[in-house]
């Protein structure tokens, strides 16, 4: 367990934001099943990016990694001759659950026996809606206890009628809308509303015509979806966008703890991602954004305190409630009850926390309820990142608003996804002293 010491600092310059981790896995799964040495550019590496390839390699595709048009990244290229792999494979999803998720449906594709395996909260994170299409399906299956990994399917998924629950995870419906068209015959998928997070859906659909996969809509709870698909790739290569969850930190980091303000780039405007919801967010509660030229620029702004309704963009739920930590009046973050089975409980982690750094949080069974401290916190303790990337950088954040230093336990976790998160406070003025 690596150990920080963050000593408040207030941050100025210019980050470039790292591509997202959500497309990256899409493009990346993609250009894997269209198989004809398709180059997907622009990666920010990750331990669940690094986990999507070992299961695409499983499955029977080549993953090189070859030179990247852009500085600091990387770029993969993909091979597969159309054949699913033909002996039993094991593979290790790590802590990703978007890799598991997206992964179970494609594994269901190869008619042999296909065993997923997975670390830390992953092993227990619920996957009750494909269980019970393998169980219509008479598809054979097997599970740890409780349901728990690790999870061998050994079968071949059926053209049909899909329904899946549009209250969980939209992990389930993307990995059924990758895995559907390459059936011998036509399918359908029935969402149950109420659908959260239906912004991470549109970045699937968006992917899949990108390589020339074919989804009929009526609209966002019905699909017919044609079979005896092939995946195609694009004339040349694939970029993967900027982040806009990975961006949030900078964003709050510049409204809270900057000098003279802080420059996002590397995003896109029109982007479909979700995240991009922290604009709106935080300009509701008086952030000072602008954009030029790509570039986002957020100013130190007084913040005041709103409703943050997260069922489409739970992700952002840890950094905002950073941000109404500090904001004059009350927040109240609803609909986030999903959050208590990421890679941690992120409602409970928050709370716990942030009132150690000397913050007014109640926590709710679906959301936080934070009145906020305008003048700062107080800091001067050792707070922990519960193993989780997504509240390391927030405490990380936070501690930009603390009087005193702040000692963080298990900094190493932002690796998951942001493995230059470091680096890239420190570029940008914040200090930090390893401990061990």
């Amino acid at each position: 367990m690596t150990i920080y010491k963050i000593i408040p600092r207030l941050l100025n310059g210019s980050v470039l934001v790292p591509s997202s981790k959500s497309m990256g896995h899409r493009m990346c799964i993609c250009a894997g099943l269209s198989g004809n040495n398709c180059i997907v550019d622009n990666i920010t590496v990750s331990k669940d990016i690094e986990a999507t390839n070992r299961c695409l390699t499983e499955l029977g595709v080549a993953v090189t990694k070859v030179d990247s048009d852009f500085k600091g990244r990387t770029a993969f290229q993909f091979h597969w001759n159309h054949r699913f792999s033909l002996v039993p494979v094991t593979v290790d999803c790590g802590e990703s659950g978007s890799t598991l998720r997206f992964f179970i449906p494609l594994g269901a594709l190869c008619n042999k026996s296909f065993t997923f395996k997975g670390q830390g909260k992953l092993v227990s994170r619920p996957l009750q809606p494909y269980y019970d299409i393998f169980d219509k399906q008479e598809l054979r299956y097997c599970t740890a206890e409780n349901g728990y990994l690790p999870l061998t399917v050994n079968g071949r998924l059926k053209p049909g009628a899909y329904v899946l629950p549009g209250d969980v995870s939209s992990q389930f419906i993307s990995g059924l809308l990758f895995a559907l068209p390459l059936l011998d015959g036509d399918s359908t998928l029935k969402i149950l509303p109420p659908l959260e997070s239906a912004s991470y859906i549109e970045l699937t659909l968006s992917s899949l015509r990108i390589f020339g996969i074919d989804i009929k809509r009526k609209d966002m709870f019905h699909y017919k979806i044609p079979g005896k698909q092939t995946y195609r790739a694009p004339s040349g290569r694939v970029q993967v966008e900027g982040d806009w969850s990975q961006a949030a930190f900078w964003l709050v980091a510049g409204a809270v703890g900057s000098r003279e303000g802080l420059h996002c780039r590397g995003l896109r405007e029109d982007s479909l991602q979700g995240d991009k919801a922290i604009l709106k967010i935080l300009r509701n509660m008086g952030a000072d954004i602008t954009v030029q030229d790509g570039t986002f620029t957020v100013a130190p702004s007084g913040l005041h305190g709103c409703e943050i309704d997260a069922a489409d963009c739970p992700d952002l739920v840890p950094v905002l409630s950073v941000a109404a930590a500090v904001a004059e009046g009350t927040t109240h973050i609803i609909n986030a009850g999903r959050l208590r089975i990421k890679e941690c409980d992120r409602l409970a982690a928050m709370h716990s926390e942030l009132v150690k750094l000397g913050a007014d949080i109640t926590e709710e069974p679906e959301g936080l309820l934070i009145k906020g401290k305008p003048e700062g916190l107080q800091g001067g303790t050792v707070v922990d990142a519960w193993n989780d990337h997504r509240i390391a950088m927030s405490m990380a954040v936070a501690t930009l608003a603390c009087k005193e230093p702040v000692t963080l336990t298990g900094g190493e976790s932002v690796s998951k996804s942001y493995p230059e998160f470091w680096n890239d406070y420190a570029a940008v003025g914040g200090k930090t002293e390893k401990i061990n």
